[in-house]
């Protein structure tokens, strides 16, 4: 489950060059993405998406450029949280398979 947050802009704001779209994701299961070192424990977890506007187009067009995750989760109430960067399609994959478990 992903839950879409404020558009955050990075950045001048009259030039709109790079944007931050914030989520939360929810595992119910432990779970395991490329790099980890070790499973993380179920609970949600803040995930940012890191665009930058498309140069030259008539619309306004986005790119994805990086996507990082949180951790720990969110209920774990530390005070340290470390920002590591994932692949959106594993995050994507890790999500579906937690939804069938």
């Amino acid at each position: 489950m992903i839950r879409k947050g404020a558009v955050r802009f990075r950045g001048k704001p009259q030039s709109m060059t790079s944007r931050t779209t914030p989520s939360i994701v929810r595992f119910r299961a432990a779970f395991s993405l490329p790099g980890f070192d070790t499973p993380q424990p179920p609970g949600e977890y803040r995930v940012d998406q890191d665009e930058e506007a498309l140069e030259g187009a008539s619309l306004i067009a986005w790119r994805r450029v990086a996507t990082f995750i949180y951790l720990p989760a969110i209920s774990a109430g530390g005070a340290t949280q470390q920002m590591v960067p994932v692949d959106p399609a594993s995050l994507e994959a890790a999500l579906e398979q937690d939804q069938r478990q």
